[in-house]
């Protein structure tokens, strides 16, 4: 059965052809295997508090402790993911729910039985731990960690602060809690029209579908309803997001942080400087974003699709290029893919392969599946992918993109111990978007058909406006709101407004409005309460940009470099990892490369719209 039938057809989970489904049985062959583990490593669970007020006495006890805490650790990932991944099978098995269920429960009882033991780590002089590890050089495994706590006790208070610290924290997400239930349960968004007098319903999931139409009146309406609506609650959301930055504004004090900026980099190791250099690079750059909007209202305009003949924000997401005919099947994705990370070594590549013939991948859609892509397992198991496939270009893109985490997770966790397998968030976009800069690259250099071209570098560029620079200026909007609370302002919704519309105007020219309703989308926007969060996006995928271009253009030494961080988990910290594969991102020059390719993408784009206005010119007369 082809994979285009099993699609239309939509059938049930038992109906679909087995080598399209991920292999489960690689991490517990039964369910009563499964249940077997769940009882065991509740035992486990249960003895942990029995450490508790005993890791300072000797590092016999400490050994045993960080052995059985990281051993339930270990285990509880895969009952987690078995579960997890059951359950996203078909969201209408009970069975499966009942499960997941359940060891949510005991994941929450692991956090009570070891909440106590980072406080008493930190209380721990630092000779003392030093000793232990002379004494039993089987700790000197969890050096690393200890490393990590030893470096923020300058921000760890007495224990009694330390409690009423924690205390604190549950009133503190109580900005994010409320955010979430206003944006996901009370606002109502209104019905929008289309150029044929249609009525669309405007949701949170349909806004981005009707922004990238190439009905002009539809995305006007849409972006128009979109903010309206958030408009009308616009002194409530200030108050929510005003009480976030309070709260962080507190943080930051009691842990005797220099600001907001500061307490949020700090955990991650991540000097200012990086953040800094983003927004003071992403603005060198921005005469190069103001040439892509200027070519798409150009090209928006010629085809009749800007009826006012001035670009709006609500176009930018329009595509330059209309829809092409590249269809392509699930098993061409895989063989494209694999010859497009060839530059990453035959390791690799042999590696992607097997993964793609054991069966990582959960290929299809069927009744009751969730929606969308991921990658996943744990430790111990293979790095599988959830897919719901479509023959079109941008699923080639996503299974790319999840393979890419998928091998980042194959080779930490192949080597390192569990302790270092897992990378971090900082870095976590990295691999996942080189294998797209790779797709993309290799896509542009065998394809011949130049309309398709365009559409690839539309594609590109598209995604990276919205990953780097429109991230960018969301993580400038919360520095500048946070720095203004910190002088004492207070951030009302006019003042957050009037920041919020100052960005764009700088980040996206006159195309923006004095009376442009964009001034309240700081209000929609659900990342600010994971406050300094966003920029993340914008390092990782001017991190990933710059590696690929390394890779197409010095070969082995780059890619020796980056298989290195590929297999470093968290074995150190992630902007060191990114120093050793040629990416320093406390320096401009790693985005600046980043940036030189967006550059080198609208230059080929405007080439071949060039060229292609001349060969229908010649064509006519």
């Amino acid at each position: 059965m082809t994979t285009a039938t099993v699609l239309g057809e939509l059938p049930a989970r038992v109906d679909v052809p087995v080598e399209l489904t991920w292999d489960l049985s690689k991490i517990f062959a039964t369910e009563a295997d499964w249940d077997a583990a769940y009882a065991s490593t509740e035992a486990i669970v249960a003895r942990l508090p029995e450490f508790k007020g005993k890791l300072k006495r000797s590092g016999k006890q400490l050994l045993a402790f960080l052995s059985e805490r990281d051993k339930a650790g270990e285990q509880l990932s895969k009952l987690y993911v078995y579960a997890s991944m059951k359950a996203d099978e078909d969201t209408a098995n009970t069975a499966n729910q009942e499960r997941e269920d359940k060891i949510r429960g005991l994941y929450t009882k692991y956090g009570a039985a070891v909440a106590w033991s980072t406080p008493e780590l930190l209380s721990m002089k630092p000779e003392r731990l030093a000793s232990f590890i002379s004494k039993y050089p089987a700790l000197s495994l969890w050096k690393q960690q200890f490393d990590e706590l030893n470096r923020e006790r300058a921000h760890v208070r007495s224990p009694e602060v330390e409690e009423l610290l924690a205390q604190q924290s549950m009133v503190a997400q109580g900005p994010q809690t409320i955010f979430g239930m206003f944006d996901n349960a009370d606002i109502q968004f209104p019905k929008v029209k289309d150029s044929q007098g249609n009525e669309h319903q405007l949701t949170h999931g349909s806004y981005g579908v009707f922004l990238h139409s190439r009905d002009s009146v539809l995305r006007e309406n849409a972006y128009r309803g979109m903010m309206e609506t958030f408009e009308k609650s616009r002194n409530t959301v200030a108050a929510i997001y005003s009480a976030q930055v309070q709260a962080n504004i507190f943080n930051a004090r009691a842990r005797r942080y220099g600001s907001c900026l500061e307490a949020a980099l700090g955990p991650d190791n991540v000097p200012l400087s990086v953040y800094k250099s983003l927004i003071e690079t992403a603005h060198a750059y921005l005469p190069v974003l103001h040439r892509l909007v200027k070519l798409k209202e150009r090209e928006l305009a010629k085809q009749g699709l800007l009826p006012a003949g001035k670009i709006r924000l609500w176009d930018l997401y329009a595509p330059v290029v209309g829809s092409v005919d590249y269809k392509v099947d699930y098993p061409t994705a895989q063989k494209v893919i694999l010859e497009a990370v060839k530059p990453l070594g035959q390791e690799y590549v042999d590696n992607l392969r097997i993964g793609f013939d054991s069966r990582w991948v959960d290929v299809v859609e069927n009744k009751g599946k969730r929606s969308g892509a991921y990658s996943g397992g744990t430790f111990g198991t293979p790095p599988y992918m959830l897919m719901n496939w479509k023959d079109k270009l941008e699923q080639m893109f996503t299974l790319a993109h999840e393979a890419g985490h998928s091998m980042h997770s194959f080779f930490s966790r192949r080597a390192q111990p569990y302790q270092y397998s897992n990378y971090t968030i900082f870095v976590a976009e990295v691999a996942s978007t080189c294998n797209e800069a790779l797709l993309a690259h290799h896509l542009l250099s065998t394809e011949s058909d130049p309309a398709v071209k365009r559409y690839l570098i539309d594609h590109q560029l598209d995604a990276f406006r919205a990953t780097f620079f429109r991230q960018t200026l969301f993580a400038e909007f919360e520095m500048l709101a946070h720095e203004a609370a910190e002088r004492g302002e207070a951030l009302t919704a006019d003042r957050l407004s009037e920041i919020f519309l100052d960005l764009n105007k700088k980040y996206y020219g006159d195309c923006v409005a004095d009376d442009d309703p964009v001034k309240i989308e700081w209000a929609r926007i659900p990342h600010f309460y994971n406050s300094f969060y966003v920029y993340k996006y914008a390092t990782g995928i001017s991190a990933a940009t710059a590696l690929s271009a390394q890779i197409l253009k010095e070969g082995q030494p780059a890619v020796d470099r980056y298989l290195k961080f590929l297999s470093g988990g968290c074995s150190d910290f992630s902007i060191n990892l990114l120093q050793g594969a040629g990416v320093d991102l406390s320096s401009p020059d790693a985005i600046k490369s980043a940036l030189d390719v967006f550059t080198s993408y609208l230059d080929q784009l405007e080439a071949l719209i060039v060229q292609a206005d001349a060969d229908e010119k010649a064509t006519k007369g």
